[in-house]
């Protein structure tokens, strides 16, 4: 048996209108499964449909089709909602209360036990200790966000629907952010993280999955993403013939032939190939690594890649 899952969904499909307009197509028979206690990413560009899944996800909104547990159990239901902590992307506070108050009511909603000493230690932990009696429509929108993160982790939920955590947060505020959310990964919670912010994510997930049109095109562990399958970096020793190199299938880096080349080989027979060759030359390797594309890159490619398939092709994946 694989490691117990906090969200599972298996063909999920959401559709919108059609009775006297177009019908529209949010999920296309989308599959994702992230496991308890990890920290996983899911970005994508605008329209992908990561807005309708998070509504699934917290019972706002049902499936078309298709199956989907959160926690284990039916994310309509009380007893699961209760251990779910939610920060939404546009965030709607009470402008004349105190955070506290604000705090104070969201506990009651969630049948979660507190105390004013709690509160204000929650307050503490997202950087507004010195801001508890001030009232909330004076907040800027990094505080707001770090108030409506502070509302999300009332009662230690097992799961974190984070909806762009750190928008509108200053760069130190969001090594303050990361900082908190590693130690709830640490406590044991689950963090499901929804960010056009995509460095953000690099440091905090180490799983992403991306959606486009409705289903995710790709998905995995953040390293095997980003690595390339077919381009390499190469270290020789310095005094190396670059022509001998160039001759032998290696490109010169950015920093010339005294740094880094590179090597485009489809299997390890051929990069071995490429590297005896160059070693016949006289060169001495040094290292030899993977090149790794950010995630902006990745989220291109699959992006472009998927546009790309014929009409047919992207109809079955759909």
């Amino acid at each position: 048996m694989g490691a117990p899952l906090a969200i599972e969904a298996q063909g999920l499909h959401k559709t919108y209108g059609g009775l006297f307009g177009p019908r529209q197509r949010a999920l296309a028979g989308l599959d994702l499964a992230v496991a308890r206690g990890e920290a996983f990413g899911l970005i994508g560009p605008n329209g992908a449909g990561k807005t309708t899944f998070i509504k699934i996800l917290l019972g706002i909104a049902r499936p078309t089709s298709g199956e989907v547990k959160l926690l284990g159990g039916d994310p309509e239901a009380v007893e699961v909602r209760r251990r779910v902590g939610y920060l939404p992307e546009r965030l709607h506070l009470p402008q004349a209360w105190t955070p506290p108050a604000f705090l104070a009511s969201v506990a009651r909603l969630k049948g979660a036990a507190h105390s004013p000493r709690s509160l204000l230690d929650l307050l503490a932990r997202v950087g507004l200790a010195d801001d508890a009696q001030r009232k909330i429509g004076g907040f800027s929108k990094g505080m707001r966000q770090r108030l409506g993160l502070a509302a999300a982790l009332i009662g230690s939920p097992d799961l974190l629907v984070l909806d762009e955590p750190t928008d509108g947060i200053d760069p130190l505020g969001r090594m303050e952010v990361r900082k908190l959310l590693m130690d709830e990964l640490s406590r044991g919670a689950t963090l499901f993280l929804n960010s056009h912010l995509l460095a953000e994510t690099e440091r905090v997930c180490g799983r992403v999955g991306i959606l486009s049109h409705g289903r995710v095109l790709r998905e995995g562990k953040l390293e095997d993403l980003c690595q390339s399958s077919s381009h390499y970096r190469v270290s020789f020793a310095p005094g190396c013939d670059a022509q001998a190199l160039s001759a032998a299938g290696f490109a010169s880096g950015p920093e010339g032939p005294a740094g880094a080349w590179r090597c485009q080989a489809d299997t390890p027979e051929k990069l071995n190939e490429a590297l005896d060759r160059a070693r016949r030359s006289g060169a001495l390797l040094v290292e030899v690594a993977r090149e790794e594309k950010d995630l902006e890159e990745v989220l291109q490619e699959a992006v472009r890649g998927a546009a790309a398939a014929p009409p047919e092709v992207r109809e079955e994946a759909a």
